[in-house]
């Protein structure tokens, strides 16, 4: 149970601090730094990158995640982000030295893959994740866990990204690779892989153990009673 409810803040709370939240709140800013200041043309690069969040949540994360699988798809969506970051991170500091228009073009560019990644894992599996390793006794308090942390890191984001990006401006990048490069490793110990496996042997997984019961258990002791001891080895 204990480490359930730590992959449930995990998700919640990295969801938000994966540094996209970066580039949804102050995208503007990241947009100034690399030279692209036009209002137009920055209603533009907005306006394509939420057409395009949509279609790579909706269509690639939907088809990817029963191919993959969830622990693979979150490292592999998750090394992706930090590589697509530390790239980002890179160009931008060889724009600010030589104000190469082709750096700020490729910081877009890596923009926008940095988005495919967070979109095909971070937008479809935390609630669903959570969902699917916590039994049914125990959902709600799982959901509940994963969404509270996530209200967390939002508020401490909202107060604490922009400062750091007004003290240390495109260097602040630095602090979400370094976040992302220790998250992959979480994930690759931590979660455990659960594609094709019944609720009953996610269970296991966590527990060592199955919460399945027979026929014969529900016969002698009753529903209540088979309810009642399910719950009580869970919470052991």
């Amino acid at each position: 149970m204990r480490r359930r409810t730590l992959i449930a803040a995990i998700l919640g709370f990295f969801s938000q601090w994966n540094g996209i939240g970066v580039v949804t709140y102050y995208l503007s800013l990241v947009l100034n730094t690399i030279g692209i200041t036009a209002a137009k043309d920055q209603v533009l690069i907005n306006g394509l990158l939420q057409l395009f969040n949509f279609a790579a949540a909706v269509f690639a994360g939907a088809l990817m995640v029963d191919r993959f699988g969830r622990q693979r798809l979150f490292l592999l969506a998750t090394s992706g982000l930090c590589l697509s970051y530390v790239a980002w991170t890179a160009l931008t500091s060889y724009f600010i030295r030589s104000h190469d228009e082709a750096a700020g073009r490729a910081v877009v560019a890596f923009i926008f893959i940095a988005f495919f990644f967070y979109d095909v894992a971070w937008t479809p599996l935390p609630q669903a994740y959570t969902i699917e390793i916590f039994h049914f006794l125990t959902r709600s308090r799982g959901l509940t866990t994963a969404l509270t942390s996530s209200y967390i890191g939002l508020i401490s984001a909202q107060l604490i990204n922009p400062v750091g990006l007004a003290a240390l401006g495109w260097k602040y990048y630095v602090v979400f690779c370094c976040i992302l490069a220790c998250l992959v490793v979480v994930i690759y110990f931590l979660f455990p892989e659960t594609k094709g496996r019944s609720l009953e042997q996610i269970t296991e997984l966590f527990e060592g153990r199955s919460v399945s019961v027979d026929a014969e258990e529900i016969i002698s002791k009753g529903k209540a009673g088979i309810v009642y001891e399910i719950e009580t080895r869970n919470k052991v």
